[in-house]
């Protein structure tokens, strides 16, 4: 069974099975795997949940692997902040990178499904996510459970990849995705990055073929979100969303 249609089939076996080996180097190669773009791409998503008013205390962090995100909003807000993910080895890393930090006692890393979140309704006042609707077998479902734990008039971001428009940057995207890309994962990160980067542009075009731009939208408001906001960024290769919590 080709990858794309494993992560298709079988969402959270596929996603434990690609990042299970990665979290020691996770945080420069994925700077590699956003065509160094993702610290730029994760501070304009960042900037959505921060700007609310009143500053939001309580944070949730989904797909947070090892805590990047969650760290960004330590530093940018006093809130606490919880992140989850569905990878054990990830978060455990999260946690040694935390520590060092002197942020374990503002965040707290589970280890759980976006799917089934296993905390109350309301409990959050914004919420973010990064790279993780490629890995769901359900996106709309997801984005309804994620909207859930959220509390009315709460902030949702998330950012994803996108794929870039024709005629010029889609050529240049796909040459680097399917050329750069799984040459500088074996280089930087080994046979487990190596697949990781043969992986991803098939894996994005796939996405998108099957929920276009506006499809995505309409899943954030069937969701109870509003406000919602689109914002390609580095020439398309990536994409950052925003809504609102409906408040009643």
């Amino acid at each position: 069974m080709r990858a794309v249609d494993r992560s298709r089939s079988q969402p959270n076996a596929f996603a434990q099975e690609l990042f299970d080996g990665l979290p020691r180097r996770y945080d420069v190669l994925e700077e590699v795997l956003s065509f160094g773009q993702n610290r730029r791409w994760r501070n304009a998503m960042v900037d959505a949940v921060t700007s609310m008013h009143p500053a939001p205390r309580r944070f949730l962090d989904v797909a947070t692997g090892t805590a990047g995100v969650a760290m960004t909003l330590a530093g940018r807000t006093d809130s606490d902040i919880t992140g989850i993910d569905l990878t054990e080895q990830m978060l455990r890393t999260g946690r040694e990178r935390t520590a060092r930090r002197n942020l374990g006692d503002r965040i707290r890393l589970v280890c759980a499904r976006a799917e089934q979140l296993p905390l109350p309704d309301a409990a959050f006042d914004a919420l973010t996510f990064t790279y993780l609707l490629r890995y769901v077998a359900d996106p709309a479902a997801t984005l309804r459970e994620l909207a859930r734990v959220v509390r009315p008039g709460g902030v949702v971001a998330g950012l994803e990849f996108f794929v870039p428009s024709p005629p010029v940057w889609l050529p240049a995207w796909r040459f680097y995705t399917r050329v750069v890309l799984p040459t500088g994962g074996l280089i930087g990160g080994g046979r487990e990055w190596a697949r990781v980067g043969r992986f991803l542009g098939p894996s994005i075009e796939e996405h998108y073929r099957r929920y276009s731009l506006e499809e995505h939208v309409a899943m954030w408001l069937a969701a109870g979100l509003v406000d919602v906001h689109t914002r390609r960024m580095s020439l398309g290769g990536g994409l950052v969303m925003w809504g609102r919590r409906r408040d009643g």
